[in-house]
This record gives C-alpha cells, sequence and structure tokens, in this order.
C-alpha cells in the first residue's frame, strides 16, 4: 500500500494517511506471527517489529542489538503481565519517541521527557486574559483581535476539522488587522491535512515544504528516495500579511510539520521555543499477546533535507519570564506583537 501511496501528490497523501497522528491501530500494519505468547516471545517480537520497521535507528545512534541483550536479562517467565508491561515500555523508551507507545487494556507506554525535560512557555490563565470572554470559536480554534489591531488565532490541536469556510470566515473576520498571530503552543499534533489547510492560507503559489521517505526493506538503512513535500494555496481567502507562529516545546507531530509548512510561507516568523518534533509517520502493530504497539515507520525533513524529528528551532528564542506571568502578561506575545508593530 505504501508503495503505491507515494506515486500520489503530496495533498492526496496526507488525505489518505492523516488519521495516523490520531489514531493507535491504523489499517496499514505490520504483523508478526513468528514468537510465541510467552513472555520472552513477546519481548523478543517486540523487538524485531521495531528492529524491521523503525525508521529512526541511525540519525538517533541507537545501538538496537544491544538494547535487546540487556532487557532481555530482566525477564522471566513467571512475571505478571504489569511487570513484562514495564521492561517492555522501558525498552521502547531507549528510541526516545514521542510516536512511540505500548497499549494494553490496563496501560499506555509513551515517552513524554522530549517535553517534560523543557520550559512549558505557557499559560492558559494569560491565554484567557488575551482572549477575554467574547473571543469567537470555529472548527476547535478561539480567536480575537487584540487591542492594537494584531489578530490572535489560538489554535491547541490539529485533530478538528478544519474547514474552508471556516478559514474564510476568520480571515474574513481578520482583515482590518494589520498583521497576525498564531498561537500554536500545546499543540499536540492531529491531522495532518488540517494543518496543511491552515498552512495553505499563507502562500500565493505551491511552494516546497519538505521531503519524506518510507521502509523499502528490513535494514535499519532501507529507505526509498526522498519525495517532495508540495504546499499549495488554499481555495478561498488567503493571507497578505505579516504572521507570526508562537511555538513551545510541546509543538508536535502534526503541529511539528504546520511549523516546517509556514517557514516556507512569505513574511511569516516563527516565536518561542523549539518545537517538540516527532517527524515520523507512525505504524501500528500487535503483539502475540495482543498488545499493540505504534512506532514511527516514516522519517520527514525540511526543504533543506534536514530531519525533524528533533524539533524545529524558532526565529526567535524566547522564553516566559515568572515577572511578565506575574503581571498578567505572557513575555512571548508581547514580544511577538512588538515584532509585528516594527
Amino acid at each position: 500500500m505504501m508503495f503505491q501511496l507515494f506515486k500520489y501528490r503530496f495533498h492526496a497523501f496526507v488525505a489518505l494517511l492523516s488519521t495516523l497522528f490520531i489514531l493507535s491501530f491504523l489499517s496499514s500494519c505490520v504483523t508478526n506471527d513468528e514468537q510465541p505468547d510467552t513472555v520472552q516471545g513477546n519481548v523478543e517480537a517486540l523487538w524485531q517489529i521495531l528492529d524491521e520497521h523503525y525508521c529512526f535507528f541511525e540519525q538517533k545512534g541507537i545501538d538496537w542489538k544491544e538494547v535487546r541483550q540487556r532487557y532481555l536479562k530482566q525477564i522471566n517467565g513467571n512475571m505478571t503481565e504489569r511487570q513484562q508491561f514495564e521492561v517492555m515500555a522501558n525498552m521502547l523508551s531507549e528510541l526516545k519517541d514521542g510516536h512511540v507507545n505500548l497499549f494494553t487494556s490496563f496501560n499506555i507506554g509513551r515517552y513524554w521527557s522530549w517535553r517534560e525535560n523543557y520550559p512549558q512557555n505557557y499559560s492558559d490563565s494569560l491565554e484567557r486574559k488575551y482572549l477575554k470572554t467574547n473571543y469567537l470559536i470555529a472548527s476547535g480554534m478561539d480567536y480575537t483581535i487584540l487591542d492594537d489591531n494584531i489578530g490572535y488565532l489560538r489554535c491547541e490541536s490539529f485533530q478538528n476539522g478544519i474547514g474552508a469556510g471556516n478559514l474564510d470566515d476568520i480571515l474574513l473576520y481578520f482583515q482590518p488587522c494589520r498583521a497576525l498571530i498564531i498561537d500554536i503552543r500545546n499543540n499536540g499534533g492531529g491531522a495532518l491535512t488540517n494543518a496543511e489547510e491552515l498552512a495553505a492560507r499563507f502562500t500565493n503559489e505551491a511552494v516546497l515544504v519538505g521531503y519524506m521517505q518510507h521502509k523499502t526493506g528490513k535494514g535499519h538503512t532501507d529507505f526509498s528516495p526522498m519525495r517532495e513535500q508540495i504546499l499549495k494555496p488554499g481555495k478561498g481567502i488567503r493571507w497578505q500579511k505579516p504572521v507570526v507562529v508562537l511555538t513551545n516545546r510541546s509543538v508536535f507531530s502534526a503541529a511539528n510539520e504546520f511549523v516546517k509548512y509556514m517557514r516556507c510561507c512569505p513574511m511569516v516568523k516563527i516565536v518561542g521555543d523549539r518545537t517538540g518534533g516527532g517527524a515520523g509517520l507512525p505504524f501500528s502493530s500487535e503483539l502475540p499477546n495482543g498488545w499493540g504497539i505504534r512506532f514511527s515507520a516514516c522519517p520527514m525533513y525540511d526543504k533543506d533535507k534536514n530531519l525533524t524529528e528533533f524539533g524545529i528551532n524558532p526565529d526567535y528564542k524566547v522564553d516566559l519570564t515568572t515577572e511578565d506571568f506575574n503581571r498578567g502578561r505572557d513575555t512571548i506575545i508581547e514580544f511577538a506583537r512588538h515584532l509585528l508593530a516594527q
């Protein structure tokens, strides 16, 4: 299936695969029927699925064979399910990947250190001060016009469908504004098509925004040639004035891709913290005991062929300060307003 999908243009490709960013179990699955349903068999199956299909071993410098030997020493046939889960979840954490999960009926194995070890650089209480109480809501996005005639659009997720009519109404509302702030801090992703739909309103011509690959074999370096990702102008109202996109470390997956797209659009600057990354299109599989596993399978790159798995740096690195927070001011929003005033 994956080999056929890459024959289509980028927008058709993402339309078919957008749900990969919001579903734990996918229609395109990797199966493993070789190992028995035993403690060791499940650990071996988990290791083998990742060994053959995970896409970032080389970029992250992971010795996956050494990981196998280390964790096999921690198991025995008398382990409970929860003990087995703990060992397997810890093994997956060696990949340091937010798109890698182990799904059971009692818990989900996840790696969140990619954002937990960084400043939050966001406050929902401060956000409410800027939105006030009479803000508008459409397609899961909140929006208003700030006192200095700058539009403010808060997009906290790409899980909600973003309709063309909704975007026309939003941009028409912002028409009197001299500039626009798009705040995607804490946006953990969602459907890639929604990220593309929004970004397409900020370019008047087709632009190269990045590249993608897919696995062609079981080896750690078996990948297809890089395929171009092209962002085409959206149909309807398109924004023609300056834009600042606000980011923090919790911007991940489809939201990370949105930042990648917007960097290629004219009159756009990125302000805040480095994004969280998540540039591996995820696949799913199942272990002999029925537990589900999700993992990154298709690496994505920016227009300069740089891997974006580790995040994207802003044009202006700005942190939310304690002094501003105590004064009821969002340092990152205020920096963006100052930048747009210039």
